[in-house]
């Protein structure tokens, strides 16, 4: 016995739903918020140049 032949726009019965598949959004994984990270940079550089800067200034 042949398979039967499906129309073309139609949904084969094996595949059980006529609904279009949406696409996943990615996972931002460490980059969802780089903002945070650009914050963390800067208040890092910040403490580093204090600390030079008191050290020259002899506090």
């Amino acid at each position: 016995m042949s398979i039967p032949r499906v129309p073309p726009g139609e949904t084969p019965p094996a595949e059980g739903s006529i609904s279009s598949a949406h696409q996943e959004r990615r996972d931002g994984g460490i980059w969802e918020h780089p903002g945070a990270f650009l914050v963390l940079i800067v208040v890092g550089a910040v403490l580093i140049a204090l600390f030079f800067i008191a050290r020259a200034a002899g506090w």
